[in-house]
């Protein structure tokens, strides 16, 4: 069964910094499928909350059971509620549907200060929504709010002096049915002696406190950081949670995993707004450039790859096995340097067997072997129409352009890793496909009395361009795991090398 299905039950922000907007963000950067229920449209932005529009709880309980019967649910995290009549058709629900996995984010009050929960609903999240819970989030305000409401004024105007005060107010809540607590502690920073801070100056580290069954107790401890970019942390920090949830880890982990993330996005902020600013919700997503398989596509447009690609395939000496121009001795030193070439390439690929790590990736590198060796065998009767036995080309010494080429992807394979050795080897294989497949539909090449049309029909033929397909879904299956930078190291390799290649048409005279 798919994991990671959170519904969110919650108010709408316009301007994207919380509710349901930023609840979605924050699912996405977990990786987990976010659907919703709107509960309120509100007009707001970082300044404060202009207008709210409420929705009808049995509207709110069709969206719910649209989700629900449908895509299914692993957890629910609700924020925003908006009004009585909706707190208790979600009870309802969570009952009907036997929800175990409940998030409750009790938004009462916007950062600016909005009343987004009527006081006389707050009675009725304590006595419904409460004792499903499996994590409540509260503020220290909104914790103190739920304890005066419940009869607790007394406690809940105490006044707060230690860690250990804001955990007797956990358990307190506690009492009221959730398994688990998790007192918000940014409106109460510490000193670095754990004492509550009286100045801006003293404030030192925010604590955030769970509590849980049998007498469980986890700190959370942050660095507190000044910063106005706090819009939407509470949404944001419980969907944090109920991303974790939903991904099968356990809450003290989940809750010290969303802190972490919170206090990060908190510290990235994009600084947007004139008030409150929204956090960096996708600090920690790294954005590849190309979609999934289509690397090789992204690779050959991309500026710095073009230019050097269409100068290699394009090459005078390409252009003149075309057209059947190129001088006889030049082809003849070519394709014994080539065979030499091949030598190495074949090893380079038997290393890459070597360098892999599952089976199929050793399959595929060992078949690509076995490819080269039949094109060294046609390398070796081309040779024979011009009266150069085996012996002779294997006794031919290298020109420098092959032995730096060869040697390149070799020393690529030996001091880096298997992936580096593919996009080492890949101009090669890539390349001379794209050569092949360019002059056999060009309107220039000579496909009669063309002595180098056979060479042409060699790289166009099935055994060449299934290698060029294994190679490529190689690069496209491993190049989607890399990160952004990563993928700019390899295109280097991949870039210095078609520069080789090209070196190696220019060992020649091709006019």
């Amino acid at each position: 069964m798919v994991k990671g299905r959170v519904l969110v039950i919650a108010g709408s922000d316009c301007s994207g910094g919380a509710g349901l907007e930023a609840d979605q963000k924050v699912l996405a950067a977990h990786g987990c499928y976010a659907m919703t229920a709107t509960t309120a449209l509100t007009a707001q932005n970082t300044t404060g909350v202009k207008g709210i529009h409420v929705i009808p709880a049995a509207f709110v309980e069709q969206q719910i059971e649209a989700c629900i019967e449908d895509v299914g649910v692993d957890v629910i995290k609700t924020g925003m509620l908006a009004a009585a009549e909706t707190i208790d058709m979600i009870a309802r629900q969570v009952a009907k549907h036997g929800i175990t996995s409940l998030v409750v984010d009790p938004v009462m009050v916007s950062t600016s200060g909005a009343q987004l929960l009527p006081r006389e609903a707050i009675r009725e999240l304590s006595m419904h929504l409460l004792p499903r819970a499996t994590v409540l989030t509260p503020n220290i305000p909104e914790a103190i709010l739920i304890l005066s409401e419940n009869g607790d004024s007394a406690l809940a105007e105490k006044k707060i002096c230690s860690v250990s005060d804001v955990e007797f107010i956990g358990r307190r809540i506690q009492a009221l049915g959730p398994e688990w607590v998790l007192v918000k502690g940014g409106h109460l920073p510490f000193r670095a002696d754990m004492s509550v801070a009286e100045t801006e100056h003293e404030k030192h580290v925010v604590v955030d406190l769970l509590v849980g069954p049998e007498g469980k107790v986890f700190r959370v401890q942050s660095p507190y950081q000044p910063s106005t970019s706090t819009h939407g942390t509470g949404c944001s920090l419980a969907s944090a949670i109920a991303a974790g949830l939903a991904k099968g880890i356990d809450v003290p982990a989940a809750v010290h995993s969303a802190c972490r993330y919170i206090e990060a996005g908190i510290r990235s902020a994009p600084k947007l707004g004139k008030g409150n600013g929204p956090l960096d919700h996708f600090h920690s997503i790294q954005s590849l450039p190309f979609a999934p398989g289509y690397f090789i596509e992204y690779l050959l447009q991309r500026p710095d790859v073009k230019d050097v690609w269409e100068t290699f395939v394009y090459h005078p000496f390409v252009m003149a096995l075309g057209d059947g121009t190129l001088p006889l001795e030049s082809f003849k030193g070519y394709i014994v340097q080539d065979y030499l070439y091949l030598v190495h390439f074949s090893r380079a690929n038997a290393l890459a067997a070597y360098k892999s790590k599952d089976i199929e990736s050793i399959r595929r590198a060992n078949k690509i072997v076995g490819y080269i060796i039949h094109e060294m065998q046609l390398h070796v009767n081309y040779c024979k129409q011009f009266g150069i036995s085996e012996e002779e080309i294997q006794a031919t010494e290298e020109k420098q352009a092959c032995t730096a080429y060869t040697r390149y992807v070799l020393d690529v394979g030996q001091s880096e890793d298997w992936l580096a050795l593919q996009m080492a080897l890949a101009p090669c294989l890539l390349g001379y496909g794209a050569v092949a497949q360019m002059l056999h539909s060009h309107r220039l090449t000579r496909t009669k009395d063309n002595i180098y049309w056979p060479w042409i029909q060699n790289y166009v033929a099935e055994d060449y361009t299934s290698a060029v397909r294994l190679g490529s879904e190689l690069l496209e299956k491993h190049m989607r795991l890399q990160s952004p930078s990563r993928v700019e190291e390899l295109i280097k390799i991949f870039i210095h090398g078609t520069k080789m290649e090209t070196g190696f048409w220019e060992m020649f005279p091709y006019k």
